[in-house]
């Protein structure tokens, strides 16, 4: 009898105990399967939260055409850049419509970081070194915390290198110099139209008369419709609201197509300005298109990636 108790105890203990055993397992096993579900659901909603994301490629170049756009130079890239212009194309075949004159310039520009850039350059027309400083104080960006537009400050310096003369008074180191202040208000509009804003303020330190005006002031225009993947076209224009001398200073205009070819950005344009910095295309364009004083022009742009630049946050 008590052979028969014991055998029974076991039994019963047996069958409490599997049940037990059953549930954990099951319990671990849907604790597991909703950990791994967790983790996903985690990671699948982590992805779809919006992020910040700059825009890029408002231009093509950091330069319109004859101003500065909103895009900057990358950091650590060096653009060789030549600016060329043909004579006027009024004076026909015999001077095959302006191909037989050329003014020019060549510049660097250095992209220090992504909000700052410098450059430097020279012109032919009337001789002048030019160099400027542009820095971005906002740049246009859509997601978490996003701002409509570009803004930028650009602060720049000529100096004429002509020999002086007795009527020149460039005898004055000063009189050789000239300065312009900028500001880019830009935005990039979808995927194929890009505007903006430039007010700029050019100082004179001499002027050719006592009728012109040491400052004047122009509202620059610039503004990009994409074609293609690689070609769009580009208006580029500064009126002048103040400082222009009537019947002399004409505003500069500029019309063209951007042609992208890998490393390069090539722009075919027409315009009226010889001047090929700020100074000059703001100050001194005498050229009229209602009178058909308009040249060809081309601006070749080369890029050399000189300090590799690791962040691609921006």
């Amino acid at each position: 009898m008590e052979a028969f108790f014991i055998k029974n105890s076991k039994i019963d203990m047996n069958k409490l105990i599997k049940p037990f055993l059953i549930a954990i397992v099951s319990l671990s096993s849907i604790n597991s399967f909703a950990q791994d579900n967790k983790d996903d659901l985690e990671k699948l909603l982590g992805e779809e939260q919006p992020k910040k994301e700059y825009v890029k490629n408002a231009f093509k170049s950091n330069r319109v055409i004859q101003g500065h756009s909103m895009e900057m130079t990358g950091k650590g890239v060096l653009d060789f850049r030549i600016l060329h212009r043909f004579g006027e194309i009024k004076g026909g075949w015999r001077e095959m419509f302006g191909l037989d004159q050329a003014s020019m310039r060549m510049g660097f520009d250095y992209g220090v970081n992504k909000d700052l850039t410098i450059g430097i350059g020279r012109s032919t027309f009337n001789k002048e070194v030019d160099g400027y400083v542009k820095y971005r104080i906002i740049q246009q960006s859509k997601g978490v915390k996003s701002f409509p537009i570009s803004i930028l400050w650009i602060s720049g310096a000529t100096m004429q290198s002509l020999k002086a003369t007795s009527t020149n008074y460039l005898s004055d180191f000063s009189n050789r110099l000239g300065y312009y202040h900028q500001m880019i208000v830009g935005r990039k509009m979808g995927d194929k139209f890009t505007l903006q804003l430039s007010p700029t303020l050019v100082h004179r330190n001499i002027v050719a008369t006592t009728s012109d005006n040491n400052n004047m002031l122009a509202i620059g225009i610039g503004a990009r419709a994409k074609l293609t993947n690689r070609m769009a076209l580009i208006l580029d224009t500064y009126p002048i609201v103040y400082g222009a001398r009537e019947a002399y200073n004409y505003f500069p205009l500029s019309l063209g197509v951007d042609i992208e070819t890998g490393g390069h950005v090539f722009q075919l344009h027409i315009t009226n300005s010889k001047g090929m910095n700020e100074k000059a295309f703001i100050g001194e364009t005498t050229q009229n298109w209602g009178k058909g004083q308009i040249q060809i022009g081309f601006n070749l742009s080369r890029v050399f990636t000189i300090v590799k630049n690791t962040d691609t946050s921006w």
